[in-house]
Order: C-alpha cells, then structure tokens, then sequence
C-alpha cells in the first residue's frame, strides 16, 4: 500500500508533533536540577544536529552546492526558527508566565493565515477561518484559560516576537528544497542555531547553567544524560527532520496547525512521566484542535508557494 505525498507529510507532521512533545516531559527533571534553560536548548539543538550529521553526509552524498543554493533557508532554520525563537521565547518567560508565552507562540498557525491572506489579498476560505477558531480555542484549554491574563507588555511582546520565529520554522521548511533533502536542512539548521545560541551565552546574552549529577526520572534517579539524550534524539532530531519533511508536502499553513498537536502530546508526556494531572478541560482543548486540523484544507503546490510568507531570494531558485 502507498501513501501519497500528502499523507505521508501528514504522518510525518504528526510524528515531529509527538517528537518535539517529549521536550517538556524530559527537558523538566534537568531544569529542576540546576540546568538554565538556554544551557539545556544549545546542548539539545547542537546534540540533535550533530545526531543528524551522518544522514545529513549521506543525503548530500557530496553534493555541497546544494548547501550553497539553500544557504538563505539554511541561514533562516538556523538564526531565526531555532535560535531566535528561543531566545525570544526565554525572554517572554521572564517576564510572563510560561503558559501565556505558549499561547502567544503557537499563534503561529494564525500568523500565517493572516500573512497569506495580506500578501494575496485573498480572504481565507470559510473553513480556514473556522480551523483556526476552533484550533486557538482548542489551545487555550489545553494550555490553561488562566494563560489570558494581563502581562507585562515587553514579555508579549518576545512571545509575540518567538511566534513570528515559529512561523518562519514552517514557512521555511516548506520552501521549494533547491536539490537540498530535509534531513540536510534540519541537520544544518540545529547546528548553526546551537553555535548561535551557545555565542550569546558566551558573551552573556543568555545564562548558560549545567549540573552533571544524578535527576529524578520515571520515579527513580538517572543520569543526566539520559533525559538529554531522549529529548536530542526524538524532540530535536527526529522532531525538525520529520517536521520538514512533512511541511514540504502540506505547505506552511496546514504543517503549521498539525503542529498545534505538540501542546496535547506534551501534557500527555507529562502526565506519564513527571505525573501532572491531564484534566477533562485538556481533553476537551485536544479535541477541538483535532477538530480544527480536520477543517484546514491542504494545499496544492502553487497555492503553498503563493502563501509562503518568505521571500524567495533569486539566488536561491
């Protein structure tokens, strides 16, 4: 049985969703133990990047002007979808609680709508507007109603900033791949994002803290590596690989409301591993979310390049 290109980015979509909602559950026990938050993100992109580099050398199979040709979306992935996002986002959730930082970020969905809906100046089809109601409602009882409070205007504002990086992650990677295969671009973009990142920590920008020690997991202590490794494998590697590939057959805007799926399956994650409650109101926001996916049309090729909200540059095509 074969799937067609849409539904095997479907399951890929779903597949990086799940993967990048292990990163709370595991990311968690380190945070608690002393790691910053920067420190465990720059460890976990250049981990995941590194992971990456065999398949990334084999896609190529020597092929280094296809490096050249997607050197923009390479520097976009990099800069702006992993490091920029992050530090915008640990910016706003110093500021603001973490549940309205989240919120805020995974606008990102909306953001796009909004963009394609500018640049085209085409009003979105009926069931566009009702997915992303439904979606946003969905994410608002998944994450908590107490997320819509009043904050500090700068802290929204780098959530505000970190949903734009969110946005430009799905816009980049399901650009036109100019000969360049997606793990290659995944694999590129975590390393340069964790070399940016681990540059602002050096001079200060962020606090980079570690804690080589023993950290309670699944109930019983384990090494620090451990969860590490969980979160370098599957919510970084596995999770931008599979992310790309998946928005390079639906486009940005259906990509990006699968993606919307990451917040159900991290309280999932975290309901088994660390034991945090998964309330009925959860349920209810995981299934208006599924609801909202359902009402998202997919894309055909021209109309995701049309509503791609980057600029393609012309040495690029």
């Amino acid at each position: 049985m074969r799937f067609s290109p849409q539904s095997a980015g479907f399951a890929a979509a779903v597949v990086s969703a799940a993967s990048f909602g292990t990163s709370g559950a595991f990311i968690k026990p380190l945070l608690e133990s002393g790691w910053s938050p920067a420190a465990a993100v720059t460890v976990r992109a250049l981990a995941g990047g590194l992971l990456l580099l065999p398949f990334v050398l084999f896609s190529l199979r020597g092929r280094w002007d296809a490096l050249w040709r997607a050197r923009w979306r390479i520097a976009a992935m990099g800069a702006v979808a992993v490091a920029f996002t992050q530090l915008a986002y640990f910016a706003a959730i110093s500021r603001i609680p973490v549940a309205t930082a989240l919120l805020v970020e995974f606008l990102a969905p909306v953001l796009l709508v909004l963009w394609a809906w500018a640049s085209t100046r085409r009003v979105p089809k009926p069931m566009v507007l009702l997915g992303s109601v439904l979606a946003i409602g969905g994410l608002v009882l998944v994450i908590g109603p107490g997320a819509l409070q009043a904050v500090d205007p700068l802290g929204l504002a780098m959530a505000f900033a970190a949903a734009i990086g969110c946005a430009v992650y799905f816009a980049v990677a399901a650009r036109p791949s100019d000969g360049l295969p997606p793990v290659a671009l995944a694999g590129t973009g975590l390393l340069l994002g964790g070399m940016v990142l681990g540059i602002a920590g050096a001079i200060g920008l962020v606090p980079l803290a570690v804690r080589f020690g023993d950290v309670p997991l699944l109930g019983s202590p384990a090494p620090w590596w451990v969860p590490l490794s969980v979160v370098a494998v599957f919510a970084t590697a596995l999770a931008y690989a599979s992310g790309i590939f998946g928005s390079s057959r639906l486009g940005s805007r259906l990509a990006s409301f699968v993606g919307l799926l990451e917040v159900v399956f991290a309280s999932i994650f975290a309901w088994v591993v660390v034991g945090e409650q998964l309330t009925p109101l959860q349920m209810a926001g995981g299934a208006l979310i599924l609801g909202g996916i359902a009402s998202i049309p997919g894309e055909s090729p021209v109309t995701a390049a049309e509503d791609n909200p980057l600029p393609q540059p012309q040495s690029v095509c």
